[in-house]
């Protein structure tokens, strides 16, 4: 079973220095039938002014995952971390017992744009955690790259829960797949351009929730980015 999530559908926060769209319910927005999937509680596409971005706020037992897509994302926060993200980067924080952070634009020129995702962790009041790594166009070009996992294996990010977030880069025409375990779901985001899951046709900014269905077949209808989660 595929349920599609239309990108037009989707919540909407605009200000003069944010357009920020939301998968699932999040502050202002609200819609009780759109309060995550299974672990994944936010999927937003921030796209934020060059100068611009988030004072410093707090977060508590969450695992928050940031996918940088265009621009660049200064982060800090309470833990002393400090750097910037670009293209490829992601970034993974365990909110746990709280956690304080700011993202600001560092470009004075050029906008950024970054998904900013949060899973529901297998339990609350853990430490705090940060952590971020390089994913490049290459390497998402070959398949379907696992960027996070419970398990941190593959030289993915590891986070407290038991799910898995692949990033692929799909030419039109190329096709990929992924096996799920039984008794497992999935969410395939799409990021820019389109494809075809399962023989229904996805477009920027649209998500599918699947369940029962062993074998995900994806197929580029034109340049695509695209994030699929593995979920228990």
């Amino acid at each position: 079973m595929i349920n599609i999530r239309p990108s037009d559908e989707r919540g909407l926060t605009r200000l003069d220095w944010l357009d920020s769209r939301h998968t699932f319910s999040f502050n202002d927005y609200y819609d009780p039938k759109q309060m995550g999937f299974r672990s994944l509680r936010v999927i937003n596409d921030d796209r934020v002014a060059a100068g611009a971005g988030f004072g410093m706020h707090g977060h508590r037992d969450m695992e928050i995952v940031t996918y940088v897509l265009e621009g660049s994302l200064e982060h800090r926060d309470s833990l002393g971390t400090g750097s910037v993200l670009r293209r490829g980067d992601v970034q993974r924080m365990s909110a746990g017992t709280g956690i304080r952070h700011s993202e600001f634009n560092p470009s004075t020129t050029e906008p950024g744009h970054f998904l900013q995702i949060w899973l529901v962790p297998e339990e609350n009041r853990l430490q705090p955690e940060y952590d971020q790594k390089h994913f490049s166009d290459e390497d998402k070009s070959s398949g379907l790259r696992l960027v996070v996992a419970h398990d941190g294996r593959d030289g993915s990010l590891a986070i407290h829960q038991d799910a898995e977030m692949y990033a692929g880069l799909i030419a039109p025409g190329e096709h990929l797949s992924h096996r799920l375990r039984p008794g497992r779901h999935a969410w395939l985001q799409v990021a820019k351009g389109a494809v075809t899951l399962n023989g229904q046709a996805l477009k920027t900014g649209d998500g599918a929730a699947v369940s029962d269905e062993p074998l995900l077949e994806i197929t580029g209808n034109e340049e695509a980015e695209v994030l699929l989660f593995d979920l228990a």
